[in-house]
């Protein structure tokens, strides 16, 4: 099912499946939500919950009980229902079901709100535990950005620019998607600016950070400053990927991330995984702003 979100000149699509937005359009009517290609990548703008990335050997101990869990989770592929809407936003829920409490063995209510902006859209991701024992999870988003936004630019015209002057490296991952700890490559100077390659991911699959002193980063054209702006302010990590050609860019605000190789193996050791009492919830939020 597919909702249409209008605000002023804005307009925006969501749909249930995944739960996620999936076209934003301007008053031109220019696109900037990746439309999917499976030569390169059918996806959109999925919902990792409620792990983000790889698990080591795809899987994860809860409770004193190994569970398997693709990577990104399981609601990405999953159908949420509608339970609250207007012209400019759309609530979706998503709660467990007998598949989920196989690979996550507990119930939860995720609430996804996706509303239009003055000048782009926010998401906001509420989880709730809804069963009698602490519930560990992980979020986050993987927003893809069409990149080149006009006809005649090239992916390596653009470049990532940050709030305030960084200097980060990327987390490096092994060839299975695990974070290698302690090993990073340099990549922020002090300039707070990452031009785009296609080499880097290439090499790197993903850029990933983490405790930024920015919260936000912009992916505008370099000569023309026109793009896109995300704040991840309440989220610890942000990460960017794409496939070498591919015309998009993922911008990817995470709360957790892809298993470490020396970590526990308990998924409520995971970096910057969250734990939720029983009864508790927790709202996180990001929003993206045409420029």
């Amino acid at each position: 099912m597919i909702f249409e979100l209008k605000k002023g000149g804005l307009r925006a699509s969501a749909r249930t499946l995944g739960g996620e937005l999936v076209s934003l359009r301007d008053g031109d009517g220019l696109e900037y939500i990746w439309q999917g290609d499976p030569a390169f990548w059918s996806g959109q703008n999925p919902i990792l919950f409620p792990i983000v990335g790889t698990l080591k050997e795809g899987r994860v101990e809860i409770g004193g009980r190994t569970c398997a869990m693709d990577r990104h989770g399981f609601a990405r592929r999953m159908e949420f229902t509608p339970v609250d809407q207007g012209e400019d936003f759309i609530a979706l829920e998503l709660r467990e079901t007998e598949e989920t409490l196989a690979r996550y063995p507990f119930p939860f209510i995720l609430r996804v709100t996706h509303r239009l902006l003055d000048d782009g859209f926010s998401t906001a991701f509420t989880v709730e535990n809804t069963g009698t024992a602490p519930m560990p999870f992980c979020i986050g988003g993987h927003t893809a950005i069409r990149c080149p936004l006009a006809p005649g630019e090239r992916f390596e015209d653009y470049e990532l620019l940050f709030d305030l002057p960084e200097q980060a490296g990327s987390h490096l991952l092994s060839p299975e998607g695990v974070i290698l700890h302690g090993r990073m490559e340099p990549m922020l100077t002090e300039s707070g600016r990452l031009a785009l390659d296609y080499a880097a991911f290439a090499r790197l699959d993903t850029l990933i950070f983490s405790l930024l002193r920015s919260s936000s980063v912009s992916l505008v054209h370099r000569e023309t400053g026109r793009g896109v702006c995300l704040n991840f302010g309440q989220f610890p990590m942000v990460a960017f990927w794409t496939k070498p050609g591919a015309p998009f860019l993922c911008l990817e605000p995470w709360q957790g991330c892809a298993a470490w190789d020396n970590e526990t193996g308990r998924f409520e050791d995971k970096p910057f995984c969250l734990t939720l009492e029983p009864g508790t919830q927790k709202t996180l939020a990001c929003s993206f702003h045409i420029q």
